[in-house]
Parts: C-alpha cells; structure tokens; sequence
C-alpha cells in the first residue's frame, strides 16, 4: 500500500479523567483514573498505519513535556513526521471527563494553533500524487490555521485526495474558511450531530445535503455510532452501512478509528461501501476497549470479522 495519509490536523495531548459523573457548575468530584496519551488526529493516523498505509503528521508539535509525548507516541507507531518541531512553544491539550463511556471536552491550543505560511509551504511541496490529506474542523476553527489551511487545501492537486472531518466545533468555522475547503472535500465524515449543525437534518437526508456542498464525484460518511453509518456517494441514494453493536467501554477516538480505517481500506482497493462497513467495524472495536488509540489491526479487524464474508475481502485487499 503506498498511497500516504497525509494529516494537517493537530495531534496534541489528552489529559484523561474517569468521573462517576459530571460535576455541577461550581462543583468537584474525584477522578478513578488518570492517564496523559497522545490524541487529536494521533487516532485517525494510528488507525490508517495499524491497517498497512503509510501515515505522516504534517502538523505542528512544539518543544516541551506535551510535544516529547507526541513525538514519541507517533514514532512508537511508526508515523513520520513532516515539519519540524517548533522551539517557541509547546503543544497544547486536552481535558477529557470520561463518564459512563461518554467524553466530555476542554481544550487549550499550544503551538500548533500558530502555523505559518512557510510552514503550509512545505507541506505543500511534499505532497506526493496519490496523497490522500486528512484535515479536521478543529485546525479550521483557529483563527491563524483557518485560512492558511484552507488556501492550502483549495489549491491542491487533483491528484491528491481531501478528506475532511468537520468536528464538534464545526459551527465555529467562519464562513469564508469552510466554503473553500468544502468546494475541494473529496471525502467528508461526520457524525450525525456534525452533520445536523451543517444541514439541519439527519440521517439519509443530511448526507445527501452534504454532498451537494463538495466537489462533484464526491463522497459523503455520516457516522451513527452502533448503528453504522450513511454513505453518500455521487449520483446514487444514501446508503444506510449496518453497524455492529458492541458494549462501549471508552468512546475515545471511535470516529477517528473509523475515518483512518476507512481511508486506509479505500487506499488498499475495497470499494467505498465495504469499506465503509469495515471501517464501522474498527469503531466498534475501538469503543469496547479502554484506552487510547485502540482500533484495530489487521489481526484484530480480521478476528472481529470473524466469519463475515467481509474478512475474506478485508484479508485480500490488506495482502
């Protein structure tokens, strides 16, 4: 497999608390467990390289305790680099409140809410034909990385693949920052709130409103947690992927576990619906398991097949 994920997202730090339950406004309650990991894109790129692509982090990672930890979190899984680290900052982080399975978010940027225009340069000159570039709504919502970012998807090659994640802050991104990387999307995935803050609908009906924001030819993913997805692909009706419903544990990284298993497969030759159904079976995975970047590998997403006719066509395309 030699086509690379490309990620211009951020991979930062997560800060990992397990509480009985949320606090009340002005309250306090103990944490059962603590873990600082790697995460961000970190997910959706362990996701793709545990399936055989090649991944590469085309992000910003700063100088100090969080970037160390990312660093050596990408090389444990043998993601590469592309930019180097920055020696003006440190990456930022992210405090998860873990409740019942559920995550709940706050986050502070570091350096890698600071990219420069050299800096989406030399992305632009390493891109290799046959690249598919990953890119999440949450570099876009930053006021410097928006635009720069966004100039820098609009004007790649056409051989090159764009897939973007909106993210939960998907509403933060101004107007004039998403219309442009929306026009250039060959691949969006979302999960179905996502999806309802870009259409005001749901289901079916949301992804066929979507695809008609991208680039003709362009396909749409609308994640459903256990009940799959919807896939929407040009010039045919909505597509409803059947899930396979599993006990979760941990939600961390289930969308990212199945954007990066779904590019990967698709890289590898499956078509888009099977790759879709397998990519919901790498989410499943993920969920039941505690932990961070839990998705699967080829072992694994082949044992979890189990006798499903799918495995057979996962096993070949992955080799």
């Amino acid at each position: 497999m030699s086509s690379r994920l490309v990620l211009v997202g951020n991979v930062i730090a997560d800060l990992v608390l397990d509480v009985p339950a949320l606090p009340e406004r002005g309250g306090d309650v103990i944490a059962t467990r603590t873990e600082l990991t790697a995460g961000g894109g970190f997910n959706t790129l362990v996701a793709a390289r545990r399936l055989g692509a090649p991944a590469v982090y085309a992000g910003l990672h700063g100088t100090g305790p969080y970037g160390d930890l990312v660093r050596s979190a990408l090389a444990r899984e043998d993601v590469a680099l592309l930019l180097p680290a920055r020696t003006d900052g440190d990456t930022g982080f992210t405090v998860a409140l873990v409740d019942q399975g559920e995550r709940t978010f706050v986050t502070s940027f570091g350096i890698e809410g600071a990219l420069t225009a050299g800096e989406t340069g030399r992305v632009r000159e390493e891109l290799r034909p046959g690249d598919t570039v990953q890119l999440s709504g949450y570099a876009l919502a930053l006021p410097g990385n928006g635009p720069l970012l966004a100039g820098l998807v609009a004007g790649l090659p056409e051989d090159v693949v764009l897939c973007l994640d909106p993210g939960p802050l998907v509403a933060d991104i101004p107007a004039e920052v998403l219309a442009p990387v929306l026009a250039r999307t060959d691949w969006l995935s979302c999960n179905s709130r996502e999806a309802g803050l870009l259409t005001g609908a749901q289901g079916k009906a949301a992804a066929q409103e979507l695809r008609t924001l991208l680039r003709p030819g362009a396909g749409v993913l609308v994640r459903a947690d256990k009940d799959g997805c919807v896939l929407a692909l040009a010039d045919e009706p909505a597509l409803h992927v059947p899930g396979f419903p599993v006990t979760a544990v941990d939600s961390n990284g289930a969308g990212d576990a199945h954007v990066g298993a779904f590019l990967a497969l698709l890289g590898a030759g499956l078509p888009a619906a099977e790759a879709a159904r397998a990519a919901n079976a790498a989410a499943a995975h993920a969920v039941s398991r505690k932990g961070p970047a839990t998705a699967p590998d080829r072992a694994e997403l082949l044992a979890f097949l189990g006798s499903d006719p799918l495995a057979r066509r996962v096993a070949d395309a992955l080799g």
